[in-house]
């Protein structure tokens, strides 16, 4: 219960924060920056939704950036993809422009694009907290999806500097992010 009111306190302040647009520009810049060197051909990455920080924009440049390196492997962008009755996620390719319906929860997504599975991964962190622990919505997709994979992608937590929890207590089934970006820069691993 305790979880559910923080994500819900989380959410309303994502979503009245008077400087959003600044703050979402300014993690734009830090993603793309440190999408420089990666070696990763396929990220996954979501469809923004409840004031999330839309991820997309920083994807697709990379992904043409890919292309005037006239790489030998193209660069590719995957979305969740979220079978309700499972409870499973899976990631399917995703461009600008490509055909999209919404899932069970009224979520954009890709429609009668390919499986691709992502070698690093992007979440959307409703908080984060030491150790690279994420809070998400309480569906546990997430971590079953990365519990499941072999090899496990790089993955990336996605949030504003207003998300820091510093009390965060993870959960026995939660699985820690490699990485955590905010609109101030890299935060996890400090």
């Amino acid at each position: 219960m305790q979880k559910k009111a923080l994500r819900k306190e989380l959410i309303a302040l994502r979503n009245s924060l008077p400087d959003r647009q600044d703050r979402a520009d300014a993690l734009q810049q830090v993603m793309r920056i440190w999408l420089v060197g990666r070696p990763e051909l396929v990220i996954g990455a979501y469809w923004p939704i409840k004031g999330e920080f839309d991820p997309l924009p920083a994807l697709h440049r990379w992904k043409e950036d890919g292309e005037l390196l006239d790489q030998p492997q193209r660069r590719r962008i995957g979305l969740p993809v979220v079978n309700k009755e499972h409870k499973t996620m899976t990631f399917h390719a995703w461009y600008p422009g490509c055909p999209m319906e919404e899932d069970a929860y009224g979520i954009p997504k890709p429609k009668d694009t390919e499986v691709i599975v992502p070698t690093l991964l992007f979440s959307p962190c409703v908080g984060y907290g030491p150790g690279g622990y994420r809070l998400g919505y309480g569906g546990g997709f997430y971590d079953r999806m990365l519990a499941s994979l072999s090899p496990r992608p790089f993955t990336v937590g996605l949030g504003y500097g207003v998300g820091f929890v510093p009390d965060l207590e993870p959960e026995p089934h939660d699985i820690p992010l490699d990485a955590i970006l905010n609109d101030y820069g890299v935060v996890w691993p400090v």
